[in-house]
């Protein structure tokens, strides 16, 4: 194999799995093993090297590469963690290759498009190429969860453009959707379920509001949208409720999804939901919207950017030919281009591949977004 490919071998078989709310357990859980791997591989390289402490376990790691004469600098980034193993039907660790394929949990989401930009960015290193741009290689945590490793990183990153990895196979999506959540909770009061006229059932009070929240979802998929990215929505993810079957619940839960288009913000879009609930059900039915819990903002159209158009050339030159594309998930460029950074997402492998049970990536397109990478770096003066 490439040394590309190599490094992406190791860099599956480095567990990363982001917790997503549950109680870490095991070895396989947060980002310390990966950062202390990219913390020892970028200083190899001879480049300054920051660690940036998240959370507990869970720290940023970003290196400079700095180009004598450059008046640009560049931000690769791309993400730690990975989503959790349950029910994969390969070893998730394995980083097994065969037919061309890399299998293993983040092979394709993200860990292929960071062993792109390692790649390009050690050859940066290595070369030193006369007029390239200074790159910062930022490599974040939390980003399948909260956002809250990007959302650290801004804090204080000077740069003129971004490209976040992401699997785009070799598009360059230049517009997404943004993403707010928050818990919706009903108050019940509990007693035994043989005198259940002795108690407040939390659960049938949960469900006099999922009929209006499921027609307010409705409403917003027939409304205005953004041009390029159609309509928001709205979503009820997970539900939970009570302590046991004998006894009368004394609170129910739903996660909800709202996805927002440019434009919108992330409190008044809850806020919004909360109002019109309070509208449709009245006072008989209390409920408690807390706080949202994520914020992440729509990626408002990139195509015009300078990133953008050099992203553009690098990958027509290697590819042959180059798509745009705008997208309905969210990604940790807005975030980077909401603190000022012109950014785009960008890289190897197919996102019907993300979160799957047999999750791979074709080693091909790895190998081809490094040179990308590398020519785009190059080239951006």
């Amino acid at each position: 194999m490439s040394a590309t490919a190599d490094l992406l071998q190791e860099l599956v078989r480095l567990p990363s799995v982001n917790p997503m709310g549950r109680a870490v357990a095991g070895p396989t859980f947060l980002e310390t093993r990966i950062a202390d791997f990219l913390d020892q591989y970028l200083r190899s390289l001879n480049v300054a090297v920051e660690r940036q402490v998240v959370l507990p376990g869970r720290d940023n790691i970003t290196a400079t590469f700095t180009s004598p004469g450059a008046k640009r600098t560049l931000v690769f980034e791309a993400h730690q963690d990975t989503v959790p193993v349950d029910a994969m039907t390969i070893d998730p660790f394995g980083g097994e290759v065969r037919g061309g394929r890399l299998y293993g949990r983040g092979a394709c989401d993200v860990k292929g498009g960071m062993a792109s930009m390692l790649a390009a960015f050690a050859r940066l290193a290595r070369e030193r190429p006369a007029g390239a741009a200074n790159v910062v290689m930022a490599c974040a945590v939390d980003e399948e969860h909260t956002f809250l490793g990007v959302q650290r990183l801004v804090r204080g990153l000077k740069a003129d453009a971004a490209v976040v990895a992401e699997p785009t196979q070799l598009k360059i999506v230049h517009a997404h959707k943004g993403v707010v959540r928050w818990l919706l909770t009903t108050p019940g009061r509990s007693c035994h379920s043989s005198r259940p006229e002795l108690g407040e059932n939390a659960i049938y009070r949960m469900g006099r509001l999922l009929g209006p929240t499921q027609r307010y979802a409705e409403a917003l998929r027939r409304g205005p949208g953004d041009a390029l990215l159609g309509p928001p929505s709205l979503s009820v993810g997970r539900i939970e409720g009570g302590l046991s079957v004998n006894t009368v619940p004394d609170f129910c839960r739903i996660e909800i999804d709202r996805r927002l288009v440019p434009g919108e913000d992330p409190n008044a879009a809850a806020n919004h939901f909360e109002s019109h609930l309070r509208n449709e059900v009245g006072p008989d039915v209390p409920f408690t919207c807390e706080p949202p819990w994520l914020h992440c903002p729509a990626l408002p159209d990139q195509r015009d950017t300078e990133v953008a158009r050099q992203l553009h050339a690098a990958i027509s030159t290697i590819n042959g030919t180059c798509e745009f594309e705008a997208v309905p998930y969210g990604t940790d460029a807005s975030t980077l281009a909401q603190a000022g950074i012109p950014s785009v997402v960008f890289g190897p492998g197919d996102i019907a591949q993300a979160h799957t049970a047999d999750e791979w990536i074709e080693l091909a397109q790895v190998e081809r977004a490094a040179e990308i990478l590398f020519q785009m770096a190059c080239n951006f003066k």
